[in-house]
């Protein structure tokens, strides 16, 4: 059983301390999200407000202390927080919401998806609450960071790494696909969190793809539309395959250490080479015929030709490498940053 918390930013957090001294909701239908958490309200308590109190097995807001910011960007933080009385620690990220009401409900649908996610693959999301045009949400802590981080470290990731990092997202794509019926919408390398483990695990699916949507990004040009595929950067009808396009990017950006497409100045020259040019491949000197011909079947500009999830677990690529016995957990922690939590 994940646990029950109830979470905020500490008090001595000056920039959003007023999020304490007000309280809001937002629902969707019998979805209430609101200071004490989400939650499936009945009938009762939807005409008596006064009957809606946080459960008895929830935490106090006092009970997570800050120790520090970790990231920023889509309109928030992500702070390191650790549980006063069993030294735990957490993400939790909390993002300013500034929308339209519409948006909020759908921000709630999503949540209480996140909320229900249960896969070894996917970031475990423990609790979120609304308060003050705050959200915040409570995470998984990966002391890893991302594959982005681990990226500026290593600069490029072998072959027989990638495979077994692979393995792990693709095992994730199917559960978000074919159990919870979810597009990503966002996979990046910044997405992708690793731990001292060797796990492997996808954030940020629903909710911050929203936001991003929602707030205008497309004219900043902050890279969240880089990995999109044709399909989507052009607006068109898309699905669960729009993900594997970006699995693509993400893979052989580790594999060479850099971006599949050079540097544009505007989101319409990337647009314009993703849809008028051909796609990225990897280079067949430098990688093994197996790797090539995975990237190929992600990155192709149909997405009626590209693999699925499923059928890319199979792909030689993936299974190559198996006699090795990769250990990750190995990999992360001495090619990397060193994992330290202060």
């Amino acid at each position: 059983m994940r646990p029950s918390l109830k979470v905020s930013l500490p008090a001595h957090e000056a920039a959003i301390g007023k999020f304490l001294t007000q309280s809001g909701t937002f629902k969707d239908g019998d979805l209430l999200v609101n200071k004490d958490g989400l939650r499936i309200v009945s009938q009762s308590e939807e005409d008596e407000p006064s009957l809606i109190k946080p459960s008895d097995n929830q935490l106090s807001l006092a009970d997570l202390d800050a120790i520090k910011v970790i990231g920023k960007g889509s309109g928030g933080i992500v702070q390191l927080v650790r549980h006063k009385w069993t030294g735990q620690f957490f993400a939790l990220k909390v993002i300013q919401l500034n929308i339209e009401e519409s948006i909020r409900r759908q921000i709630a649908q999503e949540l209480k998806i996140s909320l229900s996610t249960q896969c070894s693959y996917i970031v475990v999301c423990y609790q979120s609450f609304y308060d003050n045009g705050l959200i915040s949400i409570v995470l998984e802590y990966m002391d890893g960071g991302s594959l982005a981080d681990f990226l500026k470290n290593v600069k490029t990731i072998p072959e027989e790494y990638l495979a077994a990092i692979c393995k792990q997202v693709l095992k994730g794509l199917i559960y978000l696909h074919h159990e919870k019926h979810i597009i990503h919408r966002d996979l990046k390398p910044s997405n992708i969190l690793i731990n001292h483990r060797g796990e492997v695990k996808i954030s940020d699916f629903g909710v911050s793809a929203i936001i991003a949507s929602s707030s205008g990004q497309r004219d900043t040009f902050t890279g969240t539309f880089n990995y999109m595929s044709p399909e989507r950067i052009t607006g068109a009808k898309h699905g669960y395959i729009s993900d594997i396009w970006s699995l693509g990017l993400v893979m052989l950006e580790c594999a060479t250490g850099q971006f599949p497409y050079p540097p544009r100045e505007s989101f319409y020259e990337l647009l314009e080479a993703v849809v008028e040019q051909p796609s990225p491949s990897a280079p067949s000197d430098q990688f093994s015929e197996e790797f090539c011909s995975f990237i190929s079947a992600c990155v192709q500009k149909k997405a009626t030709d590209r693999k699925s999830a499923q059928v890319l677990l199979k792909h030689p690529f993936l299974s190559m490498y198996d006699d090795l016995n990769i250990d990750l957990a190995s990999y992360f922690t001495t090619a990397g940053a060193p994992l330290a939590t202060f």
